[in-house]
């Protein structure tokens, strides 16, 4: 089963890492990739721009609208994503404890909906 691992963070915890640290904080990230890749567990992951690079799109009765930025005023911002196979909740849960970034921020787990599920 796939699951979506959402990483979020605030500008504050993401300042918080010392510059002298972050070469280590995103080779842990790369380290942690290749070992899911190895195990055949990585599906996907990415790492995002910052929030306010963002655009927000809307249909509203035929009307285009973009927002620039993101979408709601928030501490915590969406930064990347990692997609896995996980053979259920647990397994996905500990593959996302052990995204470097926990330690920092959250990491929310979302099943992928079979296709059949979607609209």
């Amino acid at each position: 089963m796939r699951y979506l691992c959402l990483i979020y963070a605030s500008e504050a915890q993401m300042a918080g890492v010392p510059a002298e640290d972050m070469p280590q904080f995103v080779n842990a990230h790369l380290d942690y990739d290749d070992a899911l890749r190895a195990s055949g567990q990585l599906v996907e992951t990415e790492a995002l721009e910052a929030a306010h690079t963002a655009a927000i799109v809307r249909v509203r009765r035929g009307q285009l609208s973009v927002t620039d930025g993101p979408f709601a005023e928030t501490s915590e911002q969406l930064g990347g994503f990692y997609l896995v196979e996980a053979a259920n909740d647990d397994e996905a849960v500990r593959i996302a404890s052990g995204i470097p970034s926990a330690r920092i921020g959250s990491i929310e787990v979302r099943p992928i909906a079979p296709p059949e599920q979607t609209p």
